[in-house]
């Protein structure tokens, strides 16, 4: 079906293919291409191990707890997607957009377990001002317009990222 600015079938598949969990797919995998294809861009230290895991586990953590808050409030997680409801309680208390730093934390942690500190130091910073520019912007424009004064007091309160 065509409207008359173009294919909509064809945004709609491409809204579908720009999501974040794809973005941070292709950022892990330019990540694992410095890892393999240019190792002696790559330092490990025991010490990479240990950091690399805490900071995937704290971003599964991240991710599971702000899963759990949109299914308390019955919202849909999907960025394109008008929220029924704001969620302002916990994770939510601290970070409102704990999902996209639950995917930073993994991107560096896996950085860091693969010892690419060229990625971790290129990457990380790029994978963040695409989420913002992308998503968190876009996001934060329809929920204040949807919430008024709620988003706006929510939003004074707790930071964009930590």
């Amino acid at each position: 079906m065509q409207g008359p600015g173009g294919n909509t079938g064809f945004r709609a598949a491409l809204s579908w293919l720009d999501m974040p969990p794809l973005w941070l797919l292709l950022f892990i995998a330019l990540a694992r291409v410095q890892a393999v294809r240019f190792p002696e861009l790559a330092w490990k230290h025991p010490a990479s191990d240990l950091a690399g895991g805490l900071l995937v586990g704290a971003g599964l953590l991240l991710f599971a707890l702000a899963v759990m808050e949109f299914s308390r409030a019955r919202t849909t997680i999907v960025p394109h997607r008008e929220a029924r409801s704001l969620i302002t309680t916990g994770i939510y208390t601290r970070s409102r957009n704990p999902i996209y730093l639950g995917d930073l934390l993994i991107l560096a942690g896996l950085c860091a377990f693969w010892g690419v500190w060229l990625a971790l130091a290129v990457l990380v910073p790029l994978f963040a001002w695409l989420v913002t520019d992308r998503f968190i912007r876009p996001e934060e424009a329809r929920l204040a317009a949807r919430f008024g004064p709620e988003w706006e007091a929510w939003a004074a309160r707790v930071r964009r990222w930590v």
